[in-house]
């Protein structure tokens, strides 16, 4: 069965390994993107001021950008050395190491924090890119979507691990009288701990099986990506995916980053039953991503992406006219498999319709897509709810055609023709003196 999925030379614990990387690296967006840090800065550290949740969301607007502007250069760089899985010790360390440092945001201490939390994000979505290019490694074109969907339904399971320990912890130290300047820093080291135990099997196991591309040194990368950026025309189907991805994933993280605001503004959730809701939509979106998977293989990539972006569409309107919060936790779990499924499938996408030499620059720009959408959607509700003075609903529908248009935009894409095109992708070296 292996035989049939995986490529030549790769085992299965390889795979288990590389998968292991988003076991590992979830704990990091659930516990302190998600759910416990990001109230904890604002009430804590910055000390609910009224400028608190823009610093919040400023500082990761800014780790964004920086993956964003990153991401091309490392990808470039990855391919001309060969070199991706030396950049993900880096990028791995990077973050658990400012994770770690977050153990020092103590009240008041805003600079230390603001600096932590951008250098870990942006580490964090470095290290996101990089694995994503060992997939078409690994993986045989017609089992690409299987594979993606193992890492992330791992990942949520690691996600739920990680919040798990972190909130055992959290419940021993409220017993024991403490508050949340005491035990939050210390669910930053056991968040970062979780992250090193976890990833050790990814670094020790996974082998790099890219050649060097000498035409593409450190000195000409940005170059080699302009030009490469230049000869799109020759991939439509990608171009047009990677404006796709822009779209739907706005609106995926848009729900991600506020989630939990709309169900305390609109349902009055308190912080016990917003971690229930956290808890159970991450075994949700583990149970769409592993099942997703196989319905991709099966079904073909572009189907799946609609049948996944009609499925957030019909959670935005589920949780806009939900009367009560029995509507909404339905709709809530339909945004759990909607999300598993989509990321999953996103990937694999990427993964069919990027040239077999340029895996890790392409890879790179998806990843650039994806955080170009996590400043956009955001915003966008953000800006919606100011607006419509405070109301949530209509921010939420409002940031659901973010949705709309990315269906509109993937009408356009065949894989088929796509792929084919990455095979006949014909990169001609850019004439330097270098």
């Amino acid at each position: 069965m292996a035989r049939l999925l995986l490529k030549a030379g790769v085992r299965r614990r390889e795979v288990w390994a590389w998968a292991m990387y988003d076991f590992a690296n979830s704990g990091y967006t659930t516990v302190v993107i998600t759910a416990v840090f990001g109230a904890y800065f604002v009430a804590v550290v910055a000390g609910n001021a009224s400028w608190a949740t823009f610093a919040w969301t400023l500082a990761l607007s800014v780790s964004y950008a920086l993956v964003m502007l990153s991401a091309p250069l490392i990808g470039a760089w990855a391919d001309a050395h060969a070199c991706k899985k030396t950049l993900l010790w880096l990028t791995t360390l990077g973050c658990i190491s400012f994770t770690a440092l977050l153990f020092f945001a103590a009240p008041g201490a805003l600079l230390l924090a603001v600096a932590a939390l951008i250098l870990s994000n942006t580490f964090f979505g470095t290290g996101e890119n990089l694995i994503a290019a060992f997939l078409p490694e690994l993986a045989r074109p017609r089992a690409l979507g299987r594979i993606s969907g193992w890492g992330w339904a791992l990942g949520y399971v690691g996600g739920l691990v990680s919040l798990g320990a972190t909130l055992a912890y959290i419940g021993w130290a409220q017993a024991h009288g403490q508050d949340a300047a005491d035990f939050v820093p210390v669910a930053m080291l056991i968040t970062a701990a979780i992250f090193l135990l976890a990833s050790l099997p990814t670094l020790l196991m996974l082998r790099e099986r890219a050649v060097p591309q000498p035409v593409r040194t450190s000195r000409n990368a940005w170059r080699q990506v302009r030009h490469t950026l230049g000869h799109l025309s020759q991939l439509p189907d990608l171009k047009r995916f990677l404006i796709c991805t822009v779209l739907y994933q706005a609106g995926i993280q848009a729900v991600i980053t506020l989630a939990a605001i709309y169900a305390s503004q609109v349902f009055h959730f308190d912080t016990q039953r917003t971690i229930e809701l956290v808890l159970v939509v991450n075994i949700t979106a583990a149970l769409g991503a592993f099942l997703f998977g196989y319905v991709q293989d099966r079904i073909g990539h572009v189907r799946s992406i609609a049948l996944t972006l009609a499925g957030w569409i019909a959670m935005v309107l589920l949780a806009w006219m939900a009367p009560d919060e029995r509507m909404f936790w339905v709709a809530a779990n339909l945004a759990g498999l909607c999300m598993g499924a989509s990321q999953s499938a996103g990937r694999a996408m990427v993964g069919l319709l990027a040239p077999p030499a340029h895996q890790a620059e392409f890879f790179g720009l998806w990843g650039l897509a994806v955080k170009l959408a996590s400043i956009l959607g955001p915003l966008t509700y953000g800006a919606a709810s100011w607006l419509t003075a405070g109301d949530h609903r209509q921010a939420l529908l409002i940031t659901g055609a973010w949705f709309v248009a990315g269906l509109m935009v993937l009408r356009g894409i065949r894989a088929d023709r796509g792929r084919r095109a990455a095979h006949r992708f014909n990169l001609v070296p850019e004439q330097t003196d270098i």
